[in-house]
């Protein structure tokens, strides 16, 4: 006999459910005892009331009857009901007059039969009872299904690793409930197919309207904005439209999902709804009384994903390209919850409500509108970065200050502006702006980045320090494999360089900018994609100025990353910022070129996978003296090449390449590995030295933007003199200040990049110049920041900040420092003044 049944029955008819009936409608029978159930997950028990009726035919049992609401949810009221040995779930409509289409349980008792036939985690169900006059209202009968629930998403108590596991399944049920097949398991008719979020967002409306109390203006605001930035393209699955950590039930001792609770609000839609209403908690704060959120957390020490890592984690387990409107879905979501709890708060005046919080949630309506209103505010942005990829800025690539009257500036062009430079398309501000298939080769890196490189980290951190530090890591190696296969490799070769392609990707300097600031946010990834300095600067200067032989012997093996090289130019006795000082001499003898110099700095010298040295020394001290320099091509097994010392920035040794002192003595090497000829030398560190500094720039913007997204994750798990960090005045400061430096030292990257591929390098210099002088001060000031947020953490090698700040100060020296380049800007300036 099911519980519909027994419920009928005339044994219980005037007992049990008139007890229960008045328990539902929250009167108490006094000759009932009750207990709370000491942090359980209910609240109130109901015990004691004699012989009870068994679910099989026939059968009569004298004991308890037990019935235990759930104290969660503010939703449909659930309870537990225990007969003899059989364990049940109950669960009901809310009694009174309800919002049209809400708290449908039939739904949930169809879609969940449904979906436990497919194989989705969900509790098994066993008997629907439409009569409100059994209990009241509507109800359905499942299975109990013991397990453990987690209320607070930042999951106390687990170690980050479970935290990560955790939330793994949770985004891992929630593909599978996303790959349903609706054919398969009946569901077709479900939900309208096509156009869900418009449909939800009117939906939303007219609950919004049907429950009002008040004029929020947010919500106003959102109602207008919302139907009119709809996504496009919208796929169609099962959606479970309350799905949130607290509506799984968990192992309790794995991270395996046993089922997923709450279905009332499911349907057919857009399944990135599901995920983004799946982040809410990550902008709530963790004393939201509604529901603990993550905001002022810090989610790498919990070992937590961020909401768009969590979105990124799903894209892949989908195995489908990112989501660009993120921001959309993230406000219709905030503003469906807004509507949600707007509805709770009407039901609480008449109360209907289930829970007795329920009339808290009136204020809390506003402030959920006000962060949707935030992340419309965010997608209008992203609208708006859009722009210059389907509208072209008519402006010019280059600009030069003239003075017209007195405290009056303008800027007019000063480059060609023929059909050949204005094909080469607008500056493009941000990856959305991309062509399709550079954009897809920034989100491949993105994705490679977030599955391999940055959970490398720590082990390549640890090689660094280790006694085989000195040895390239095993990990670098099979990583660089992976990024090779999935045509990730050699990006840095400019189209301009290498117009057939042949050698790289075919991207241009501004394209490249895009994916050089994501491989800069790790100290580990460029050379990971074979675009690491000095291999870089090296390569360019074979393709541009090598011989076919020069190629073969040395471009090849270092394009295929089966070899390093290094690049010798810095001297100990001089000021080598003025590259016409250097010393060192090659002289001409027998056949062959002979070396004799020591110099310092030479970055990769010490890896055991460098064999090639580009040297670059005096051929003729008495010609000219731009003209004096050559460089050659030094093989590293040549004899009289001596390492005297690896040196150390900071401390730091930067192994397995590092930064050697080395002595030239007697160093012959054959007269076909000069380049271009004797005397060209500075000429063709000008054109090396173009790409590498912009390269260097363009991986400061990345490292900056990881230091303010550890800064701020920091500040908001912190507390100091009785409140958190993020709001202390001096702290909020820095990070307005970062951002403001960050976004100015990237736009003016970004041009310098357009226009080396519209003008030249050579016509780009003053470009060049200018972002040499910003981007590693400005690095060095938001890391310095973000290290002082850290405190004495930020010093250490548990985050990657100290090493960032040592790379971004040596870098106003190694391509030359602030001062040459500053009189440079200045000295251009003037002369276009004048």
């Amino acid at each position: 006999m099911c519980l519909r049944q027994l419920l009928q029955s005339s044994q219980l008819q005037r007992a049990w459910r008139a007890a229960f009936l008045k328990h539902v409608q929250g009167r108490h029978p006094g000759a009932w005892r009750w207990t709370h159930s000491g942090g359980g997950p209910y609240r109130a028990v109901i015990f004691d009331m004699g012989g009870v009726l068994l679910p099989s035919p026939g059968r009569v049992a004298a004991g308890p009857l037990e019935l235990l609401q759930f104290d969660h949810g503010q939703s449909n009221p659930t309870y537990y009901v225990k007969l003899a040995n059989h364990q049940l779930v109950l669960r009901k409509k809310p009694p009174g007059t309800l919002l049209p289409s809400a708290h449908a349980v039939e739904r949930e008792f169809r879609i969940m039969k449904a979906l436990g036939n497919a194989g989705v985690p969900v509790p098994k169900v066993l008997d629907l009872c439409e009569d409100s006059s059994v209990v009241g209202t509507p109800f359905y009968l499942m299975e109990y299904c013991p397990g453990r629930i987690y209320k607070d998403p930042s999951l106390p108590g687990l170690e980050p690793s479970q935290r990560r596991a955790i939330y793994t399944a949770m985004n891992r049920v929630l593909c599978k409930i996303h790959s349903v097949d609706l054919k398969a398991a009946g569901l077709e008719d479900y939900g309208k197919h096509g156009d869900y979020l418009a449909r939800q967002v009117q939906t939303w409306i007219k609950q919004y309207r049907a429950s009002e109390t008040s004029t929020i203006p947010a919500m106003e605001r959102l109602i207008e904005w919302l139907p009119l930035h709809l996504p496009r393209q919208q796929r169609t699955t099962v959606v479970h439209g309350d799905f949130r950590l607290d509506n799984l039930l968990f192992h309790p001792e794995t991270a395996e999902v046993l089922a997923v609770l709450d279905w009332e609000l499911s349907t057919l839609g857009d399944p990135l709804a599901d995920v983004a209403y799946n982040c809410l908690a990550h902008y709530l704060p963790s004393g939201f009384p509604i529901q603990p959120g993550l905001s002022d957390c810090d989610l790498t020490e919990l070992g937590i994903p961020t909401a768009e890592d969590y979105f990124r984690m799903y894209c892949l387990h989908m195995g489908i390209p990112p989501i660009e409107n993120w921001n959309f879905y993230m406000a219709f979501s905030f503003f469906r919850i807004a509507a949600i709890l707007q509805g709770v708060y009407k039901r609480s005046l008449t109360g209907q409500a289930s829970s007795a919080t329920a009339k808290q949630t009136g204020k809390l309506t506003e402030f959920m509108s006000n962060l949707a209103w935030d992340f419309a505010i965010k997608e209008g942005f992203q609208i708006f970065k859009e722009m210059p990829a389907t509208k072209p800025l008519m402006r010019s690539h280059h600009t030069w200050s003239l003075l017209r009257t007195p405290g009056t500036r303008s800027y007019v062009t000063s480059t060609d502006s023929s059909p050949a430079h204005a094909s080469k398309g607008a500056l493009i501000f941000s990856p959305e702006g991309l062509p399709h298939r550079v954009r897809e080769l920034y989100q491949k890196l993105k994705e490679f980045m977030e599955r391999h490189v940055y959970p490398a980290e720590p082990e390549l951190q640890r090689h660094q320090v280790s006694a085989e530090r000195w040895t390239p890591s095993p990990l670098v190696e099979d990583l660089k494999e992976k990024a090779k296969a999935e045509g990730l490799w050699n990006l840095f070769l400019p189209l301009e360089t290498d117009p057939e392609k042949k050698y790289g990707a075919g991207l241009t300097n501004m394209e490249y900018a895009h994916l050089c600031e994501v491989m800069g946010t790790s100290l580990y990834a460029p050379e990971i994609f074979n675009c690491s300095a000095p291999d870089t600067g090296n390569m360019e200067l074979l393709v541009r100025y090598g011989t076919e032989e020069q190629k073969a012997r040395w471009l090849i093996p270092l394009l295929e990353g089966k070899a390093r090289s290094c690049f010798a130019m810095t001297e100990p006795q001089v000021a080598s910022s003025d590259a016409t000082n250097i010393e060192s001499s090659i002289r001409e003898e027998d056949g062959f070129y002979v070396i004799n110099g020591h110099k310092w700095w030479i970055t990769g010298i010490l890896d055991p996978r460098c064999q090639l040295c580009v040297f670059m020394g005096k051929t003729d001290p008495h010609a000219p003296r731009h003209q004096q320099q050559s460089i050659l091509l030094v093989p590293m097994d040549t004899p009289g090449i001596k390492i005297i010392r690896p040196l150390t920035v900071y401390g730091l040794e930067d192994a397995p390449g590092g930064h050697g002192e080395v002595l030239f003595e007697q160093v012959r090497v054959p007269k076909e590995n000069i380049i271009l000829g004797p005397g060209r030398g500075f000429e063709i560190a000008q054109g090396r030295l173009g790409p590498g500094r912009i390269h260097h720039c363009m991986r400061l913007i990345g490292c900056s933007e990881r230091a303010l997204a550890l800064m701020k994750a920091r500040v908001k798990s912190r507390v100091a003199f009785g409140k958190p960090l993020v709001e202390q005045g001096t702290v909020l400061a820095d990070i307005a200040l970062s951002r403001v430096e960050i976004e100015q030292a990237r736009l003016l990257v970004l041009k310098a990049a357009h226009v080396m591929d519209v003008v030249g390098n050579k016509a780009a210099a003053l470009d060049i110049a200018m972002i040499k002088m910003v981007a590693p001060s400005m690095a060095s000031r938001v890391i310095d920041r973000a290290i002082q947020a850290f405190g004495a953490a930020g010093l250490s090698s548990n985050y990657p900040l100290a090493q960032f700040f040592a790379g971004a100060r040596a870098l106003r020296f190694a391509d030359g420092p602030d001062e040459v380049h500053r009189a440079a800007v200045a000295k251009m300036e003037l002369k276009h003044h004048s």
